[in-house]
């Protein structure tokens, strides 16, 4: 079994890749998920009881029980576990930290025969067996095994000459709510959403490929949307290319990983 932390867009896409080669996964994420590319990530199935993600499906496990029918159903199990205690309950012979929180938030390198991580805040033999690189650019998705990957420079990956421009961001604490919707076509100055009154538009002509629901309680400068400067449709609806990439690099990782076990076992 996978246990994978995290159940965003990038996570989602790491899991779905590795879905397709046959392993059995389980999810985790917050109660109340907050990712913003909803329409790609498995966390909806808390809210909905079930979403899909290109070819595969992901359902709610209210509880550990749940999980063997879920995953005998051919389907990903994802559990509303904030602090990942599941790992201990679980005992998972493979653990995916997909948090991107930058930051480690309490993965250990003994929390399975093989951990892998994703992005900065983690060094490859000391909290986790492998790291993936999570940066755009000539290394994405490479496996690092031996220290970290690059670090965060808080400035959003280059797409088609858009970086922070196309991230809305919350102009103050208060209710997010929606007035546009995920896969709406934009113009800059476009009214998209508003926290209370305050309303927030579009920097830039695109699609709208992410976007908080509306009732999410949210803090100034959080995170809210994005709008994709390239304005295909489909984009909105399939794992992104970053995210295929790094789901490559996770699976390599894994079988690296459980090779060398099997080489330390029969040595």
């Amino acid at each position: 079994m996978i246990l994978i932390k995290g159940a965003g867009d990038l996570a989602s896409g790491v899991a779905v890749r590795l879905a397709h080669c046959g392993f059995p996964i389980v999810m985790t994420d917050l109660l109340h998920p907050t990712s913003i590319r909803r329409t790609v990530c498995f966390s909806e199935a808390i809210i909905r009881g079930a979403c899909s993600v290109e070819d595969v499906t992901a359902v709610y496990a209210k509880t550990f029980s749940e999980i063997p029918a879920i995953i005998e159903n051919g389907q990903i199990a994802v559990l509303a576990d904030p602090d990942a205690d599941s790992v201990h309950v679980l005992r998972p012979e493979i653990v995916v930290d997909a948090i991107l929180a930058k930051r480690n938030l309490g993965t250990k390198i003994t929390d399975a025969p093989v951990v892998v991580a994703l992005g900065p805040g983690f060094t490859a033999g000391v909290d986790c067996h492998a790291v993936i690189e999570t940066m755009r650019g000539h290394d994405l998705g490479r496996v690092i095994s031996e220290g970290s990957a690059e670090p965060n420079t808080g400035i959003p990956g280059n797409i088609d000459g858009f970086t922070i421009e196309r991230v809305l961001r919350a102009p103050k604490s208060g209710i997010f709510t929606e007035v546009l919707h995920i896969g709406d076509l934009v113009k800059q100055g476009d009214l998209i959403a508003k926290v209370d009154e305050t309303c927030i538009f579009s920097p830039l002509d695109g699609v709208i490929r992410g976007l908080l629901p509306s009732g999410t309680s949210v803090s100034m400068g959080m995170k809210s949307g994005d709008v994709d400067p390239r304005p295909v449709l489909s984009h909105c609806y399939t794992v992104s290319d970053k995210a295929r990439a790094i789901g490559g690099g996770v699976l390599e990782a894994i079988l690296m990983m459980q090779r060398r076990n099997k080489c330390l076992e029969r040595s």
